[in-house]
């Protein structure tokens, strides 16, 4: 329990089904089996993109097109039970698509919501949770995706207006305000490491792109505040990762990667603190080790 007696609470706001793996997976997963209630906001239902299931042949993609949300809303649901989250909601938006397609044009997508409809849902479910603890994209949303870019916009004015009073009155709860709101965060150099020896090993990925910048997905490490140890759920995370199996392919470096880069990278998650205190730093690494430090 909190210092207030709230039970301690982590509220991660992830735009599409599957980013709750990649960057909170095995936190949610470790803080889930540490007693912690972990819950996943999930903006979208990630109508939009390929189907990448091998298992699948055209005619069978096709249908799966025209119900894509409600499919990968069920993968979703896998995933979390394999991390453990103990709740799951939705913002009730539609995926946008990427920048420039008619899906980002769409009215009912996240891209276009009223921003302060869009603000009023999540407040509610932080209301409602009474999360110590958020976690969501930087302002570049990871990787600058339309809902990852909103859902960073959405999730900083709901983190400051659950907590006053004079915000949606009509919700009709208590306000709460979180104590502390962190990024996702990459570290620069664990990527171009991991991005190197990759290479050296023959493993084919992103790396070996000519186009890809590492500069696009990963971040300064002097902006990292706090890594969390997962190490000891990184099969929960895999398991996780493949129950997305339209969008994440059994050939995907995900699963193909030697097992000991693969639970060293995955199993470490890093964040920025972005509002609230720190916790005690670890004299090692000058990194903070557990983001509910000093709210034990």
């Amino acid at each position: 329990m909190s210092e207030n007696n709230e039970q301690l609470t982590l509220m991660a706001v992830h735009a599409h089904p599957d980013d709750e793996v990649f960057g909170t997976g095995a936190t949610m997963a470790r803080l889930s089996a540490e007693g912690v209630r972990t819950v996943l906001i999930t903006c979208t239902r990630g109508e939009c993109g390929e189907i990448v299931d091998p298992d699948m042949d055209e005619e069978a993609k096709k249908a799966t097109f025209a119900k894509l949300g409600e499919v990968r809303e069920g993968e979703l649901r896998q995933a979390v039970a394999y991390l453990g989250i103990n709740e799951l909601r939705f913002l009730g938006f539609r995926d946008s698509g990427m920048a420039g397609t008619d899906d980002n044009k769409n009215p009912e997508s996240f891209h276009q919501a009223n921003f302060d409809e869009a603000v009023k849902r999540l407040v509610k479910y932080i209301r409602e949770f009474k999360p110590q603890v958020v976690v969501t994209y930087n302002p570049w949303g990871g990787y600058g995706h339309p809902d990852h870019v909103q859902a960073h916009r959405v999730t900083v004015a709901a983190f400051s207006a659950a907590g006053d009073k004079r915000f949606y009155p009509n919700l009709d709860l208590e306000p709460f305000a979180p104590s502390k709101l962190y990024y996702t965060a990459i570290p620069r150099r664990t990527l171009i490491a991991a991005a190197e020896e990759a290479q050296k090993r023959g493993i084919d990925g992103p790396w070996n792109n000519p186009a890809f910048e590492i500069e696009e997905f990963a971040d300064p490490d002097e902006l990292l505040t706090t890594v969390y140890d997962g190490r000891e759920y990184f099969e929960a995370k895999k398991k996780a990762f493949a129950a997305h199996k339209t969008q994440i392919a059994p050939n995907n470096f995900m699963f193909t990667m030697p097992e000991d880069m693969m639970r060293e990278g995955m199993g470490h998650e890093y964040f920025q603190l972005s509002l609230g205190k720190i916790g005690p730093t670890d004299p090692t690494d000058k990194m903070e080790h557990d983001l509910f430090a000093d709210l034990r």
